[in-house]
């Protein structure tokens, strides 16, 4: 069964057409406010978009609802009831078209209705028939919406007090140099009082239009932890590639230090193989030094395409790949696969999730130069004591395999 919204938006779309309107819409009353649910239309009146919100003082469905006007107006300007309201006059609504709808119970939930800026001195008996017709069958559907509106707006309030009492926070942990020893860079990863997973609470922000919202306010907490950072120490910072087309790039060019940050591009959306836009922003970024890296290689939507377009400074192994290199050669062949082909990209891989001695010794035989993850140090609130990881000596395991320094410039 499809989604209601996609039912919802093909009802209106044909109600629209059929009253030649502008907009057709579903709003939810909500003590004096009406909420734009489920909006259709080639070019939306009004500013109006899903999720707008209409005062009663402010609008006609308080008049329609009350019995003042009748359902259909063709004409707002003609018409002696309406051509003096400011509504009419202030938002230019020439003709409207608007019912109750009422849900199971025979309570009104909401309006159904149509706006246009231009009068429809044809609309008539026939086109109110259509449009109580369709009120008529909403009311199976308002039910779901009643639910999923509640649930949005729970997500919503707690996403707002999530950010209300100043997270994300921001812990750090290392990457280490598998040759030596030595941290190289730090990635910064949110956390959350309440010990919500990370991931989670980023796709419930999503979901409720808060996402990048919550990841441009990580990223802003990240970057102001810099200054902190010796100078031959990156930071990594995480961001969605719609994020990163949004005012990221001058964030960055910002700090003074580009040439000290590390982009990780992760993979909470779909990376297209020709999206210009992120490109573009990824290629200044490089040319201001910093270096960029694609997160879970392995797991999420990257794939070859990807890669050859975007040649990634840096190839991050995904933590469900590592976890088994030791006793399986199949994850283990993808690792050394992975090292082959960011050898000839030019990229360096950082093995992400190295929690046991095992995973330490598959990376380092797979002739990954980078690691990451619990054994090798955890995520911190603070960035001091950074240095060595007393488990490494030498270059012992990698082959003999020269690595390109993870804190020096590319050539690309």
């Amino acid at each position: 069964m499809r989604a209601p919204s996609t039912a919802l938006v093909e009802l209106l779309e044909l109600l629209r057409r059929r009253l030649h309107m502008e907009a057709a819409w579903l709003g939810r009353l909500d003590g004096d406010l009406l909420v734009i649910q489920v909006i259709s239309g080639r070019e939306l009146p009004l500013g109006l978009v899903a999720g707008s919100t209409v005062r009663r003082d402010q609008s006609l469905f308080r008049h329609i609802l009350a019995g003042d006007l009748p359902n259909l107006i063709p004409d707002t300007w003609s018409d002696p009831r309406t051509v003096s309201l400011a509504p009419v006059r202030e938002l230019a609504v020439r003709a409207y078209a608007a019912t109750p709808v009422l849900d199971a119970d025979g309570r009104t939930y909401g309006l159904v209705g149509c706006l246009s800026r231009q009068p429809q001195p044809s609309l008539g008996d026939r086109e109110l028939r259509l449009l109580n017709l369709l009120a008529g069958l909403l009311t199976g559907y308002v039910t779901d919406l009643h639910r999923m509106w509640e649930s949005r707006s729970r997500i919503w309030r707690r996403i707002q007090a999530v950010m209300e009492e100043g997270a994300p926070h921001m812990h750090f942990q290392p990457i280490i140099d598998l040759r030596t020893g030595r941290t190289i860079a730090v990635e910064a990863l949110s956390r959350f009082r309440t010990h919500a997973v990370p991931e989670e609470v980023f796709a419930d922000a999503a979901q409720v239009g808060l996402g990048a919202e919550l990841e441009l306010t990580a990223v802003d907490r990240a970057l102001a932890m810099l200054p902190q950072l010796p100078p031959d120490i990156r930071l990594a910072v995480n961001a969605s590639p719609s994020v990163v087309t949004n005012q990221l790039a001058d964030r960055f060019l910002r700090t003074g230090r580009p040439e000290q940050l590390i982009l990780e591009l992760t993979e909470r959306e779909y990376i297209a193989d020709d999206d210009d836009d992120l490109f573009a922003v990824v290629e200044r970024l490089r040319s201001h030094g910093v270096r960029i890296a694609l997160d879970d290689v392995g797991t999420g939507y990257a794939g070859l395409g990807v890669l050859l377009c975007l040649r990634p400074d840096i190839i991050k192994l995904d933590r469900s790949i590592v976890r088994d290199m030791a006793v399986s050669p199949a994850h283990a062949a993808v690792a050394a696969g992975m090292s082959r082909i960011a050898d000839g990209l030019g990229s360096d891989v950082i093995a992400e999730g190295i929690e046991a001695p095992a995973d330490l010794e598959a990376v380092i035989g797979a002739s990954i130069g980078y690691g990451q993850g619990f054994l090798l140090g955890s995520p911190r609130a603070d960035l001091t004591s950074l240095g060595r990881f007393p488990g490494i000596s030498g270059t012992s395991g990698t082959s003999g395999r020269p690595l390109r320094p993870l804190t020096g410039a590319r050539p690309r």
